[in-house]
């Protein structure tokens, strides 16, 4: 699964990332809130970890912006405070959880288990679609070269490639992958589609993904 972490102290980004490298996620650091920003217009996570103290955006804004864009990822706030006053900002800013500093690392790995539990059954099949291949083990896309997706990343590359040439509703897209959230809104698939199309440019695919939101997305 794939984890974004935005910490502006070197030491405890480094830190954090092995661990959670070593439980076997693929994780991205970034130091400060426009850092993260630029990761999240450009990839899909299953969790975000966001330092609430950081320069050029602080993690409430940068939380406030993911969820003005309807990204639903989950995201756990850091506090070097323990007042109610971050923690309410958080919550209400979306946070799923929050952890004061200092924390066990086995608390934050707890923390993310819960959140990042899979609550799809995946088809164990590899999938073909012209030059690309999704993998289900390793949820890897790949042609001339291979790219990691996120859980949603994966779950919409793999409902395309079921339906191939098929162009899919939004609303179905929607019900398919975003069932369990009822916020979800058309503008979460746009997003996701666009993940996606870099995706397939970024292994040097020639297959792409058409469509607009009026006439549905299907695999050419």
């Amino acid at each position: 699964m794939k984890i974004l972490l935005a910490e502006d102290t070197a030491d405890l980004n480094k830190v954090i990332c092995a661990v959670l490298a070593h439980e076997g996620y693929d994780v991205d650091p970034a130091f400060d809130g426009e850092e993260a920003m630029e990761h999240i217009n450009t990839e899909g996570y299953d969790c975000m970890i966001l330092d609430i103290m950081m320069p050029k955006k602080d993690g409430i804004q940068v939380l406030r912006e993911v969820r003005a864009k309807n990204i639903l990822t989950p995201v756990i706030m850091l506090t070097a405070k323990a007042e109610i006053d971050d923690r309410v900002a958080g919550l209400d800013a979306g946070a799923d959880d929050y952890l004061s500093k200092p924390f066990a690392m086995k608390e934050l790995l707890a923390r993310v288990r819960a959140l990042t539990r899979r609550k799809t059954e995946y088809t164990q099949n590899d999938l073909t679609y012209h030059d690309v291949m999704l993998k289900s083990q390793t949820f890897e896309l790949a042609s001339e070269n291979s790219v990691r997706l996120s859980v949603k990343e994966f779950e919409l590359m793999q409902l395309l490639m079921l339906h191939k040439e098929r162009a899919l509703s939004v609303d179905y897209i929607m019900e398919q992958i975003w069932n369990r959230e009822p916020d979800v809104q058309p503008d979460t698939v746009w997003l996701y589609i666009s993940y996606l199309k870099r995706k397939l440019r970024a292994i040097a695919s020639e297959t792409v993904i058409e469509g607009s939101e009026e006439s549905g997305y299907m695999l050419k």
